[in-house]
């Protein structure tokens, strides 16, 4: 066997063993780690190429499991066994004319043994890891523009008092929610994936545990706003409200209440049954179908409601005095569809009951689109439910208009104020008003 086959064989049979031990997270996870290790070994051997051009001695290595750093002949380099190792220990290597010697003790020794093999880190587990960056990357920015354009919205909502009513006071706790998910996730990528010095292996610090909780809150709450929203425009089609702002403190209530329980549920399960890593393990199921079973209950009753209210618009469209352009029938359901899948994020319905038992690429094909609706579909219920909606923009003309009226006004004021002293015309500011509004 030759020797670099030698190390990756002990290494990766190291690697099986700490692998089975424990579930534990990306930040602590072997291979992982193992990754990390030699991109980084890797930068170091290219700054010690181009820093020792002309030098003689051992070129910097990587022999699978350690860095070894340029060295003069006769050095004698000391290497502690790498944290993906998890164990304690010391391997020491000798720069001489003919290069690197083997390392001693060996690694199996000094690192610690295991009869089991397996094979290091193959090109699809590296795929893999490149696959999920990329998809990070991708709903991190879907995300951002959620949040600006979210942000934006539910300000203009706020600002312009002609525009509070029940329906947009739900628009508006819809907004906050998916402005709540979307940060809660920042915090805790940040948490799980970022904070390398705030973050052990082996002590899993409390704020960590406390980021995955809200950001599990942040998504609860959304699906049940979503729901929300769906049973407001149900009953507005179907039902008598009789006391709308009634029905306002009750949907409040529900959409941020009902979260709370759950997630106080599954917290205290979560501690007394697996308090793992950061809680982001999955090794009881039940514990985490105490947040899947609401989720999914969310998404069914709302994808009810999508039905029954597009089976209604169907049948007005059929009604006698309906029947003539078909094309603009159609153009109005579609229009009508699309914003109410937006809305109820009906297409959750097709994520939810998604199999389990599929291949790789296929898995990620439909994990990339799931994470891009669901990063995406807030600035897509912003733009429909605020940006293009016809009271928002009437609002807005109607402000911007009566800013422009000012300015005008105060610009005839400074203009005419000279002549006006001179002459003695008792012109105030509310005749010049006058005339501003009879000017067509």
């Amino acid at each position: 066997m030759k020797r670099s086959e030698f190390h990756k064989a002990a290494v990766a049979a190291l690697l099986s063993f700490c692998t089975l031990v424990k579930s534990i997270p990306l930040e602590c996870d072997p291979e992982y780690l193992w990754i990390q290790a030699e991109e980084k070994c890797s930068n170091i051997i290219n700054q010690d190429n181009f820093t020792h051009t002309n030098s003689t001695g051992c070129s910097g290595l990587w022999d699978d499991v350690n860095c070894w750093p340029h060295a003069v002949v006769g050095d004698v380099i000391s290497q502690q066994c790498p944290t993906f190792l998890s164990v304690k220990g010391t391997v020491r290597r000798n720069c001489t004319e003919n290069g690197w010697s083997d390392p001693f003790p060996p690694y199996m020794l000094a690192c610690g043994s295991m009869n089991g093999i397996v094979y290091p880190p193959s090109d699809m587990m590296l795929a893999s890891h490149e696959y999920f960056m990329w998809v990070k990357i991708m709903y991190t920015v879907g995300y951002s523009i959620s949040v600006i354009s979210l942000t934006i919205a539910f300000m203009l909502l706020c600002v312009f008092r002609k525009l509070h009513c029940t329906r947009n006071f739900i628009h508006m706790q819809l907004f906050l929610s998916f402005i709540l998910r979307a940060v809660f996730i920042f915090i805790r990528d940040a948490a799980l994936h970022n904070s390398q010095d705030y973050y052990h292996c082996e002590s899993h610090p409390l704020g960590c545990k406390v980021a995955l909780i809200f950001s599990n809150y942040g998504i609860l709450a959304n699906y049940s706003w979503l729901l929300l929203e769906g049973h407001y425009l149900h009953s507005l089609i179907h039902l008598s409200l009789h006391s709308p702002r009634k029905r306002l403190h009750w949907y409040i209530s529900f959409g941020w209440g009902t979260p709370m329980l759950i997630i106080i549920v599954w917290s205290v399960a979560k501690y007394l049954q697996e308090d793992e890593g950061c809680w982001e393990t999955r090794s009881r199921g039940w514990i985490w179908w105490i947040l899947r079973v609401p989720v999914i209950l969310f998404i069914t009753v709302n994808l009810l409601f999508f039905l029954r209210i597009i089976q209604t618009i169907i049948s007005k469209m059929r009604a006698p005095d309906m029947i003539g352009n078909e094309f603009k029938q159609h153009k109005k359901l579609a229009k009508s569809t699309l914003l109410l899948v937006s809305l109820f994020g009906v297409q959750y319905a097709l994520f939810t009951f998604f199999p389990d038992g599929v291949n790789i690429l296929t898995f990620q094909i439909w994990n990339t689109i799931e994470l891009a609706l669901a990063s995406t579909q807030g600035f897509v219920v912003a733009l429909l439910y605020c940006f293009l909606n016809g009271e928002v923009q009437n609002e807005i003309t109607r402000r911007w208009r009566r800013w422009r009226l000012k300015q005008r006004v105060h610009g005839d004021a400074r203009l005419h104020h000279g002549s006006l002293s001179q002459s003695g015309m008792p012109l105030t500011q509310i005749s010049l008003l006058a005339r501003v509004n009879n000017i067509p």
